[in-house]
C-alpha cells in the first residue's frame, strides 16, 4: 500500500479546480499532431494554366527530364527508382490553383471565367490527394476580387473534394484572418457545405505576419484567431524577404531572416495541429544538362534544410522540380531510418542501447517514420522488420497513447 503524504486531499482537489479552466484552454488549444498524411509539397499552378489531366502531364514532363538528365542526380539507385515510380503514379501530392500573384489581374469578366472554368474542371477531374486555390489577399486593394473567385469557384465546384483547402496570402492584420472565418461560414451556408469543412492555409509573406505593430508575436494570434479551421502556415520566400528589404540576389529559403520567420512560425504552430510549409526556389532545372543539374543539386539541398529543420513540406513552381524533390525527400528518411528504428525499438522494449530518449523524443521519432511511410519513401514491412511495429503501434507512441513496456 502506497504511503500517504501529508497533504490533505482537500489541497489536491484545490489546485484541480484551480487549473480546469487552463487544462481546458490548452487542451483546446493545442490538441497536438493531427492524425493524417502530410503532404511533402504544394505545387502552385496559375489559374489559366490549370486544366484537367494537369497532375499526369507534370509528371510525364519530370519523367522525361529524369529519363534524360537523371544521371546528374544525386540518389541511390534505390531512391531512383522510387522517383520514378513516384512520377508516373502520384506526381503532384498538394495542388494550388493560384490566382494572386502567379495569375496577376486580368480584370473581372476574365476572372470570372476562370474561376468558373477551373472549379468545373476540378468537380470533373480525379485531384491529387490535396487540393485547393490561392485566391487574393484580405488586403483593401483585392479582398473583394478574392471573395468573388472564391465565391463562384465553389459554385462550380459543388462538393469539395477530400483534402480540399483555400489559402489565405500577405496576411497584414489579424482582423483579416478573423474576416476569413466569418467569410468561410457564410460560403459554407451558401454552397450547402457542412458547417466547419472549409479551412485554409495562412501564407507568411509579410513583416505584419510575425510581429505586430504593438509588439506582440502576430503569428501565435494569427493560429488561434482562426478559430480551428487553420491547417497550414506556408512561407513566402520572395515576398517576405522583399518586405524587410533583402536585395533580389540575396532573396532565399536559407536566408538569415527567413529563418527567424521560420522559428517563429514553428513556436506559434507547435502542439496546435497546424502544419507548416517552407517556401519555394526560383531556380528553375531547364535548359543544358549542366543547368538542370546544377538547378537540381541546389533544389535538393534546400529541401534536405527544410526537412532537417522541422519543415516537411515545400513548394514546387515548375516539373522539373518534381525529381529533386522526392529525390531528397526519400533520400533523408531512408538514411535516417535505420538509426530511428533502433533507437525506437530499444524505447519500445526498455532496453540499453546507446541513446536514452524520453517520451517525446521516442513520440518524435514516430511520427518521423510515420511521414516516411506516408511519402513513399520506406514501406510498412522494413518498419515492422526493424521496430516490431506496425503503424496502428506508431500511431499510439505520436499520440502518447504507449508507454515502455516494464
Amino acid at each position: 500500500m502506497a504511503q500517504a503524504g501529508r497533504l490533505p486531499d482537500d489541497v489536491y482537489a484545490s489546485v484541480d479546480a484551480r487549473l480546469a479552466e487552463a487544462d481546458a484552454r490548452v487542451a483546446a488549444r493545442y490538441p497536438g499532431e493531427p492524425a493524417g498524411r502530410q503532404p511533402v509539397h504544394t505545387v502552385y499552378v496559375p489559374a489559366n494554366h490549370y486544366r484537367a489531366g494537369l497532375a499526369a502531364e507534370w509528371g510525364e514532363r519530370a519523367g522525361a527530364v529524369l529519363a534524360e538528365h537523371g544521371s546528374g542526380l544525386a540518389a541511390s539507385p534505390e531512391v531512383r527508382e522510387r522517383v520514378r515510380r513516384k512520377l508516373a503514379e502520384q506526381p503532384i501530392e498538394d495542388l494550388r490553383i493560384d490566382f494572386e500573384d502567379g495569375y496577376g489581374a486580368p480584370g473581372d469578366e476574365a476572372e470570372d471565367t476562370e474561376a468558373l472554368r477551373c472549379g468545373a474542371e476540378l468537380a470533373a477531374s480525379s485531384p491529387p490527394p490535396f487540393c485547393g486555390i490561392r485566391f487574393k489577399s484580405f488586403e483593401a486593394a483585392t479582398r473583394r476580387r478574392g471573395i468573388r473567385t472564391l465565391d463562384l469557384f465553389l459554385g462550380a465546384l459543388g462538393q469539395p473534394p477530400s483534402g480540399f483547402v483555400v489559402t489565405l496570402p500577405k496576411v497584414t492584420a489579424i482582423e483579416q484572418v478573423e474576416a476569413a472565418v466569418v467569410v468561410l461560414a457564410e460560403l459554407e451556408k451558401a454552397h450547402g457545405l457542412a458547417a466547419g469543412s472549409l479551412r485554409f492555409e495562412v501564407q507568411v509573406e509579410t513583416p505584419q505576419s510575425i510581429l505586430a505593430a504593438d509588439g506582440t508575436v502576430a503569428i501565435t494570434r494569427i493560429v488561434h484567431a482562426a478559430d480551428g479551421r487553420c491547417s497550414g502556415l506556408h512561407f513566402g520566400t520572395y515576398d517576405y524577404s522583399a518586405g524587410l528589404g533583402v536585395s533580389g540576389a540575396y532573396q532565399s529559403m536559407e536566408h538569415p531572416a527567413a529563418d527567424f520567420a521560420k522559428q517563429f512560425m514553428q513556436v506559434a504552430a507547435a502542439g496546435t495541429g497546424v502544419r507548416l510549409s517552407d517556401g519555394s526556389t526560383n531556380r528553375l532545372p531547364v535548359g543544358a544538362a549542366a543547368t538542370v543539374h546544377a538547378a537540381w543539386e541546389e533544389h535538393a539541398r534546400l529541401v534536405r534544410r527544410s526537412l532537417e529543420h522541422g519543415f516537411y513540406q515545400g513548394w514546387d513552381l515548375h516539373p522539373h522540380q518534381l525529381p529533386s524533390r522526392f529525390a531528397a525527400t526519400y533520400t533523408f528518411f531512408r538514411e535516417g531510418v535505420p538509426d530511428a528504428a533502433a533507437r525506437l525499438r530499444d524505447y519500445v522494449r526498455a532496453t540499453e542501447g546507446g541513446v536514452l530518449d524520453e517520451p517525446a523524443t521516442a513520440q518524435a521519432l514516430a511520427a518521423y517514420l510515420i511521414r516516411g511511410l506516408d511519402c513513399g519513401a520506406v514501406d510498412e514491412a522494413e518498419i515492422g522488420d526493424r521496430t516490431t511495429l506496425d503503424r496502428a503501434a506508431l500511431r499510439n507512441l505520436v499520440d502518447r497513447a504507449a508507454s515502455p513496456a516494464s
